[in-house]
């Protein structure tokens, strides 16, 4: 894992918040099965993190929740970022140990990472990877090469040799999240021209974001269906997710972007939320 890519002067996704149906469930999964600490704790949400202080990822219970409506816009998935294959390899040891075929599980290799896929026990959808160092990544011009492979699975458990999983390792960050849009077209206007992100891959139905050269910080799909609708405030799935801006200049250029294209812009206590073309809520904040 190479940090700069989520420090200054990086633009980069640092906490995601989901709905869940049942808090306790999914405490149960996200802290004892895949070892994410509690940070803050309500009746009807909880805070988690790796480290013991940096929120990672959000879980809230709405009143009145409804299961995951399909065909929307919204989460399809969100990137765990582990510091190493040896960490990835211990995890999907810890897996298969504990869960075995209970959960269905995908595996890739995209050249850039690989990346282990499967559900929250709502349908969540959640990615768990290692980057390979960015030296052997392959850059065309402006495009990273990037694709779905079949991953070295006894490569990755050869990894982390006797190592057992212990946790979340205090490193692991946010390292993307993948969204479900409605229009490709006016959503890449929106990350790039207010945003401020560059565009490093595409694919057909498919566009992938960046800052600072990284393989990708955000994944834009149309695999719902062009023209998707939003999902109800009370369903399963996204509620929010953050991006981090650098400094206060920064956060001016874009809310001034923002404007330019008639988004709405909320203030909270220095939080500065908008949403894009397809509905999907951003909060943003600044580095500390």
């Amino acid at each position: 894992m190479e940090k700069r890519f989520f420090q200054k002067p990086t633009t980069y996704v640092g906490e995601v918040n989901i709905n869940v149906s049942n808090l306790e469930r999914s405490l149960n999964f996200y802290c004892d099965f895949m070892g994410f600490k509690v940070l803050e704790k309500t009746n009807n949400g909880a805070v988690l993190t790796a480290d013991g202080q940096t929120p990672i990822l959000s879980l809230e219970q709405p009143e009145d929740v409804v299961p995951k409506e399909g065909r929307t816009t919204g989460l399809f998935h969100f990137a765990i970022l582990l510091p190493s294959r040896a960490d990835l390899g211990a995890f999907l040891k810890h897996l298969i140990q504990t869960k075995g075929t209970q959960i269905r599980l995908g595996a890739s290799d995209h050249y850039v990472s690989e990346a282990l896929y499967f559900d929250d026990p709502d349908g969540n959808g959640i990615e768990i990877a290692r980057d390979r160092p960015s030296t052997e990544w392959k850059w065309n011009g402006d495009q990273v090469e990037m694709d779905t492979v079949q991953m070295d699975a006894e490569g990755v458990l050869a990894a982390a040799g006797n190592e057992e999983w212990k946790g979340m390792p205090e490193d692991t960050l946010m390292g993307h999240i993948h969204l479900h849009v409605s229009n490709l077209k006016e959503t890449e206007k929106f990350y790039v021209e207010a945003l401020g992100f560059d565009i490093v891959t595409r694919f057909p139905g498919a566009l992938f974001a960046s800052s600072n050269s990284y393989h990708h910080h955000i994944g834009l799909n149309t695999w719902n269906g062009v023209g998707a609708k939003a999902p109800s405030e009370n369903s399963v799935g996204l509620n929010w997710f953050t991006f981090v801006l650098p400094d206060a200049e920064k956060r001016n250029e874009v809310l001034e972007n923002l404007k330019k294209q008639g988004a709405s812009v909320e203030i909270e206590k220095d939080v500065y939320t908008t949403k894009d073309p397809s509905g999907n809520t951003i909060q943003l904040r600044l580095a500390e």
